[in-house]
């Protein structure tokens, strides 16, 4: 368990908090291209560590990530005309340009040089690979977009999407990373013979206490969890957690590749950006209609908005009837299901209160390395994977292996994970 400040140190990310300034030295995905393409289009809201922005295209197609409030007389610019290369504010004509510079003030005297000494917030944008990032650091450190292997596909062999949830980034994490979780609470009372390594399927209700194995890395930890099954054979399933908040988690054999930012919105919301990939091949009709309406890796969402169509308003849309024929839940879809327990806690829950195990490894380690890299910032020492973008081409992966051998005891596992002796690190 946390004390109740390290809580509050781990979970709080707004301006001036230890935590969030440690976030603003990456880049932070924080929105899909698809959703803002038009030049001088409506400018879009995005909340991110804290803040109120706003992110417009302006006519020449650049991004912008800027301050919501216009610093005249703090009204919304969500209201602005986007025209001729700015944000105009509607209250009284104020311009400004995708850096935040003030190009017009029509309601000064047109000698006025007051326009020079106003500026409007704003950070560094880029785009790549369908997603939109930001930096929000100091500009000296700015460093290089992680470069996940996702981002280096065709277009046709990825599909994206982005959903918001109702509690701080850290339990959202900490649930994508239990892997021990998914023997209950994703599994069927009747599991997928057809498909033993699936999420629901029998290696995960034949060994449901995995022997954990954690590696830690520059770019964050692999998290090896062992199951024995088919008559002592042995199934890895290696995720990831990089730095500071991305998971990507161990694809069944020959299926495709999921890669989540659980990017916080505020210290109650965070901003989940979902890619799902194949680097082999074009993804499937079938599987672009599965992820689109909410299928596995992605959420079924209310049209028109990023909010869940299952969520706590409904209960999830729990089937006690289901629950007690054929589903451990009653709870339909595998990211419905991680929702309900992930916001069930609160938006913030109360680590002091907990019991954890040794179940809880990685959690427990991903916790403690947030915290001293937030501790190590405040005394100087700099992220690594905060300038390095090299450091994010590592893979999630599972396999299955006759021997009693750990993951990190594999040449081929570390070589299929990209894992080598300039990113690999040592044992806890």
């Amino acid at each position: 368990m946390l004390s109740r400040e390290e809580n509050e140190y781990l979970t709080h990310t707004g301006p001036d908090t230890p935590m969030g300034t440690f976030m603003r030295r990456f880049w932070m995905p924080f929105m899909l291209s698809k959703e803002i393409i038009e030049p001088d289009g409506a400018p879009q809201r995005v909340r991110l560590l804290g803040e109120d922005l706003l992110a417009f295209r302006d006519s020449e197609g650049r991004l912008a990530l800027v301050d919501e409030y216009c610093p005249h007389r703090r009204v919304s610019l969500f209201f602005g005309r986007n025209e001729a290369c700015g944000i105009r504010c509607v209250y009284h004509g104020w311009k400004f340009d995708v850096d935040g510079n003030c190009v017009d003030m029509p309601s000064e005297p047109a000698d006025s040089t007051f326009r020079d000494k106003v500026k409007l917030r704003s950070y560094p944008v880029r785009e790549k690979a369908g997603i939109i990032w930001a930096y929000m650091g100091p500009p000296e450190l700015m460093g290089d977009l992680p470069d996940m292997q996702w981002m280096g596909v065709p277009d046709d062999h990825r599909y994206q999407s982005r959903w918001y949830q109702e509690s701080n980034y850290a339990q959202a994490v900490e649930g994508e990373i239990d892997s021990a979780h998914v023997s209950f609470l994703h599994s069927k009372l009747d599991n997928d013979a057809a498909n033993k390594a699936a999420l629901t399927g029998a290696f995960f209700a034949e060994d449901t206490a995995p022997k954990w194995k954690v590696t830690e890395g520059e770019f964050g930890m692999t998290l090896g969890a062992r199951r024995r099954v088919d008559g002592g054979r042995y199934y890895w399933r290696m995720n990831q957690w990089l730095y500071p908040f991305y998971t990507m988690i161990a694809p069944v054999p020959g299926e495709s590749r999921t890669v989540r930012a659980w990017v916080p919105a505020d210290d109650h919301h965070c901003n989940i950006i979902c890619i799902t990939y194949r680097d082999d091949k074009p993804v499937t009709e079938q599987e672009l209609h599965d992820w689109s309406t909410g299928a596995a890796a992605h959420a079924a969402l209310i049209p028109g908005t990023l909010t869940p169509a299952a969520n706590a308003t409904n209960n999830y849309n729990i089937d006690r009837d289901l629950q007690r024929a054929s589903s451990f839940t009653g709870i339909v879809g595998i990211r419905a299901q991680d929702a309900a327990m992930t916001e069930s806690a609160g938006a913030i829950v109360d680590r002091s209160l907990e019991h954890l195990g040794t179940s809880d490894t990685a959690i427990i380690k991903m916790r403690r390395l947030l915290i001293d890299s937030a501790r190590n910032l405040e005394n100087g020492i700099e992220p690594p994977g905060g300038r390095n973008g090299a450091l994010y081409r590592v893979r999630s992966h599972s396999v299955m292996i006759d021997e009693d051998d750990d993951f990190d005891e594999r040449p081929d596992i570390l070589a299929a994970m990209g894992i080598n002796d300039t990113n690999s690190g040592v044992t806890v």
